[in-house]
């Protein structure tokens, strides 16, 4: 009965560690609509997520651009994107909760040398 038990919590532990770790898994495609002074615009991104670090590329009405400062941790992911070229780039940083197959946060957008503006970000994986 004892090695019944001690089978029943390695395979319930194994089972609860698989899990986790696919919901922590952010590897694949995901979308989302992010508010412009130009309105409403369809943004995706083909992210990475291998040996604990996290690459990739977000793609919207200028094209794809690289992440950079990827960190997840503790079910929160934040990566940074820059767009254009000094003294006209927009730097923005996203940071989210990691719940399955959605990131719920928020963008922060700062113009070179101007003040961040802030912005709810709801992402959905494709399946």
């Amino acid at each position: 009965m004892k090695t019944f038990r001690l089978l029943l919590a390695a395979f319930v532990a194994a089972a609860v560690l698989t899990v986790a770790a696919r919901a922590a898994d952010l590897s694949g495609d995901w979308k989302w609509t992010s508010p412009t002074t130009k309105g409403p615009v369809q943004m995706s991104a083909t992210l990475l997520h291998k040996d604990g670090s996290l690459t990739g590329t977000v793609t919207g009405r200028q094209g794809p651009a690289e992440i950079a400062q990827a960190t997840i941790k503790g079910g929160v992911v934040k990566f940074t994107v820059v767009r254009g070229v000094s003294p006209n780039t927009v730097t923005f940083v996203y940071s989210g909760t990691i719940d399955g197959d959605t990131i719920t946060g928020t963008i922060e957008r700062t113009i070179e040398g101007g003040k961040p503006f802030k912005s709810e970000w709801k992402a959905s994986r494709v399946k």
